[in-house]
């Protein structure tokens, strides 16, 4: 397990664009935290380590959102899913092997009940003090 704490979202990003370096093809990041927890500024900072130019948001209403370059990323936001059923009937199986590149799921608390054993768990929190500063404990699925 692995805590950090950051005191602005370009923080956020720069650690989640070096962290992208680490995480080999086929993996699955479920990110977990509040509204404004900084999830899509995770997936900002991380899809620019994967290489990738495009514009980044939250696929709140999309649902899901593919991006190539470099490396592949499949950006999922389950927020607006009743549960892993729903996830499923869009397809979402589709997404948690991905061979070129990695799948980071916004909100993948709601889809907990079909985690995977290597999934990388990422919570992030507001700090009560500070509404710029996150803290972050990234752990193994296990």
């Amino acid at each position: 397990m692995k805590k950090l704490t950051f005191k602005s979202p370009d923080e956020t990003k720069s650690f989640a664009k070096d962290y992208a370096s680490q995480i080999p093809n086929g993996k699955v990041l479920a990110l977990i935290g509040n509204l404004g927890a900084g999830k899509t500024t995770f997936s900002q900072g991380f899809a620019l380590g994967l290489g990738l130019d495009d514009s980044i948001i939250s696929p709140t209403f999309k649902l899901v959102s593919e991006y190539h370059g470099e490396r592949m990323l499949n950006h999922i936001d389950c927020y607006r899913l009743d549960s892993s059923r729903d996830f499923l009937n869009i397809g979402g199986e589709n997404f948690l092997n991905c061979q070129d590149g990695v799948t980071i799921i916004e909100w993948a608390d709601i889809i907990k009940d079909i985690w995977l054993d290597d999934w990388i768990i990422i919570y992030l929190d507001r700090d009560e003090s500070d509404e710029h500063t996150r803290h972050i404990t990234i752990t193994q699925n296990a």
